[in-house]
């Protein structure tokens, strides 16, 4: 390959939020230029918790459209859904036979799920080997991944160790590539921004309702009144200053709230005003996608077929070196 392969996917939860757009899409759409990059709908991970059936289709449309609003081109890289190419799911069940089962219990983020839950779906425990199938069905070089998948991330190259050691060397062991927005905390200023805590504002959201959810954020908790001097190093939504705001804003923004010259509402609504203006060609471009739901369809069309070719032909290896290739000798009636 003269550029490196590149794999990474979103679960469908409707359309993207900021901490999607800040913690993965922006990356994404750098590298398009840089690798070879495959962009995956993951909905097949998304059914390992409970869900609603009915709107599963409308939420995999949804994501898609903010991939491409986002900046994904689908000349410089690849998307699809994952349903899409079964072959994850027939690579996945083959990496189950090499996969301790205490690694996948010792899995940070399967103990935080299975925590008080009386019925563990077996899905949830299997998580990060459909993960690893993901990557490795593509003999992915490079991961774009958070820090909290980072856990996950090693377990697959571990599987690929054991698998190659088992049936001979095949898979590369992937590497994690992190961003420069590693840990997004939300609104709240504490969780990691997600649509299932309410703390994330949605990326093609319209402005009023950009203002309304960041007018909900938490600031320094040290600043109660107007007249207190704040610590713009402490505040979340200082930070998310640092990818919506000029540097001469973010200078002053920072002197007036060490010296209480300038409010915690005037601060988000500065914010939220920053967010709105970054987010407004591809809220146009989302609205140009939807009303051709046939040329998204397409686009995911195309994509999954590339990447069936490209799955097929690691499973037709996977399987011969695992046993399962065309089969020798007489076939005995009755036997």
């Amino acid at each position: 390959m003269s550029k490196k392969r590149v794999f990474s996917g979103m679960q469908p939860s409707g359309e993207a939020h900021l901490g999607n757009y800040l913690g993965a899409l922006r990356q994404w759409v750098k590298l398009q230029d840089e690798a070879e990059c495959i962009f995956c709908v993951v909905d097949y991970h998304a059914i390992t918790v409970g869900y609603d059936p009915a709107l599963l289709p409308q939420r995999v449309f949804d994501m898609a459209v903010s991939y491409l609003a986002a900046g994904l081109d689908p000349d410089r890289c690849t998307i699809f859904v994952q349903s899409d190419v079964p072959e994850h799911t027939e690579l996945a069940w083959l990496l189950n036979t090499v996969t301790p089962l205490g690694e996948l219990e010792r899995m940070t983020q399967f103990k935080d799920k299975a925590d008080g839950v009386e019925t563990v779906p077996a899905g949830l425990l299997n998580y990060p080997v459909l993960m690893a199938a993901d990557i490795l069905i593509y003999r992915a070089e490079l991961v774009p991944v958070g820090e909290d998948q980072l856990q996950h991330l090693e377990l697959t190259r571990e599987i690929a160790r054991r698998w190659n050691r088992q049936f001979g060397e095949y898979f590369p062991e992937p590497q994690g590539v992190l961003g420069d927005a590693r840990r997004i905390r939300g609104l709240d200023g504490s969780a990691k921004m997600s649509k299932s805590r309410g703390n994330t504002v949605g990326m093609l959201d319209e402005p009023e309702a950009i203002a309304a959810r960041v007018r909900t954020a938490v600031t320094d908790p040290q600043r109660v009144r107007r007249q207190d001097p704040g610590r713009p190093e402490v505040c979340n939504v200082y930070t998310l200053h640092g990818f919506f705001t000029s540097p001469e804003q973010r200078a002053e923004i920072d002197a007036g709230c060490r010296a209480a010259t300038l409010g915690c509402v005037e601060c988000k609504r500065q914010l939220a005003a920053g967010i709105a203006d970054h987010f407004a060609p591809m809220r146009e471009r989302a609205a140009e996608l939807k009303a051709r739901p046939e040329l998204v369809h397409e686009i995911l069309g195309d994509g999954a077929a590339r990447c069936r070719r490209l799955a097929q032909e690691t499973l037709r290896e996977v399987r011969e070196r695992m046993g399962f290739g065309e089969r020798t000798g007489k076939v005995v009636a009755g036997v």
